[in-house]
């Protein structure tokens, strides 16, 4: 699962895909209204065995909701080859049905620090919302 905040601007996101690119499309699904929003990354970079690239998501993740991300390699998309042409077994001038999806996963959108390997510092599901009192209680004393 991956923990992104509500800013407006750019997160960065590293992943294990199928398959390694610097460009493809970005799909985040909101479980809670079933709305997607799609974006095309063009800057993703390889490092070590993660693909890492940062992205602003627009419209702001809404807090406390679950997404569905998918990260796929659209070879319809315009101006883009992604295939090889020796397996391609399509005329270059239709349109493909083609999809390869490369990565999927959950995001949980919080505001909230969670820094569970230096900090430990945990998802509080009640934050805010009840207080406890950790104080001495000195005015009853039971002899």
């Amino acid at each position: 699962m991956i923990l992104l905040n509500t800013s407006s601007t750019a997160q960065a996101l590293s992943v294990i895909p199928r398959i390694y690119s610097s460009e493809f499309s970005l799909s985040v699904r909101d479980d809670s209204t079933n709305v997607s929003v799609f974006y095309e990354i063009i800057n993703a970079v390889n490092s070590g065995n993660y693909l890492s690239f940062d992205n602003i998501f627009s419209p702001v993740l809404v807090e406390n909701h679950f997404y569905d991300l998918k990260l796929y390699i659209d070879y319809n998309y315009w101006n883009t080859n992604y295939s090889f042409w020796e397996l391609y077994d399509q005329f270059w001038n239709l349109d493909s049905e083609e999809i390869s999806d490369i990565y999927k996963d959950r995001i949980f959108c919080t505001d909230q620090d969670v820094d569970q390997l230096n900090k430990n510092d945990y998802y509080k599901l009640n934050n805010g919302q009840y207080t406890t009192y950790n104080g001495s209680n000195n005015e009853y004393i039971v002899l």
